[in-house]
């Protein structure tokens, strides 16, 4: 695969058996050359679980201390908490109505969908729509909840749910480029110390076998597994 210059010089200040300090992988990632966005800065841990097992499963959520860098549109699908779900910020309110045209395939420019338990079983019917997009509101991720406010409060200030792919790895954006070293590695600590919460009971041995950090567009940094 053809990779560009700035690809190229970054790359070839790493040393490919080389696994970095946090700090030093931080370091390298904010070297690199602008271009025409703010890249995100991407953590990847490859964990020792068989994700096909369901008492292996790795999932959770986090509120990352300086937020992800990322503005999130957010739905609300409620009918007694619709002016509380306007007063914090949701983008995208309804009832009923709303989870029937989500049913219908009319699905809103959202990044997250919230929805008060009331409401689940009219959201029954949209599960086909939403569940390939990620966005069934599901009490394990948090997002039927009873307390509408709290949950668009804290989305906003960054919170964020992890689940482990089919491979067994995790894939997670812990800020932009342009954050400042330290705000970047108080994130990835967050995601860590989230991540060992979620460790299974079942699991033995060592539970994180590598990390690597990488911008959007840079070559990954092997990091240190502490």
């Amino acid at each position: 695969m053809k990779r560009g210059k700035r690809y190229v010089a970054l790359r070839e200040k790493m040393s490919p058996e080389k696994i970095y300090t946090i700090d030093e992988a931080l370091s390298l990632i904010k070297e690199g050359v602008a271009i025409k966005f703010d890249e995100s800065v991407e953590v990847h841990a490859h964990l020792s679980v068989n994700a096909k097992k369901g008492d292996e499963q790795v999932r959770g959520t986090v509120v990352l201390p300086h937020g992800s860098g990322k503005k999130i549109r957010i739905g609300v699908v409620t009918e007694q908490q619709a002016k509380e779900a306007k007063n914090a910020g949701a983008d995208v309110i309804g009832g009923e109505e709303l989870a029937s045209e989500i049913a219908s395939g009319k699905v809103p420019d959202i990044d997250v969908l919230l929805a008060t338990p009331e409401m689940m079983p009219k959201l029954a019917k949209a599960a086909k729509v939403l569940g390939p997009r990620g966005l069934m509101p599901n009490p394990k991720t948090e997002t039927v909840t009873q307390d509408i406010a709290k949950s668009i409060d804290l989305l906003k200030k960054g919170k964020i749910h992890f689940k482990v792919d089919n491979t067994g790895n995790i894939h997670q954006v812990i800020g932009k480029r342009s954050f400042d070293a330290e705000k970047l590695k108080e994130n990835y600590s967050a995601i860590l110390a989230a991540l060992q919460k979620a460790r299974p009971n079942t699991q033995k041995g060592p539970f994180i076998k590598s990390l690597s950090l990488c911008a959007t567009m840079g070559p990954s940094v092997r990091v240190e597994v502490s």
